[in-house]
């Protein structure tokens, strides 16, 4: 099945259906999203951030949220 075809498909949904298309699609995304930072933090690729965090707190620059 074409994108495109996959693209109407959705577009023809009743409401009710399109909604549990929505929350379903919204979950497989989160799912993936989840695997690729699990991925990355343990290749070390978000290291930079913790890095920068504690370079912040040493020069006093963190502000409370």
């Amino acid at each position: 099945m074409k994108v495109q075809e996959i693209e109407r498909a959705v577009l023809t949904l009743p409401e009710a259906a399109y909604s549990r298309f929505r929350q379903w699609f919204l979950e497989e995304d989160w799912k993936k999203w989840d695997v690729q930072l699990e991925t990355d933090v343990k290749a070390g690729k978000l290291d930079f951030l913790a890095e920068e965090a504690r370079d912040a707190k040493k020069h006093g620059r963190l502000r409370t949220l």
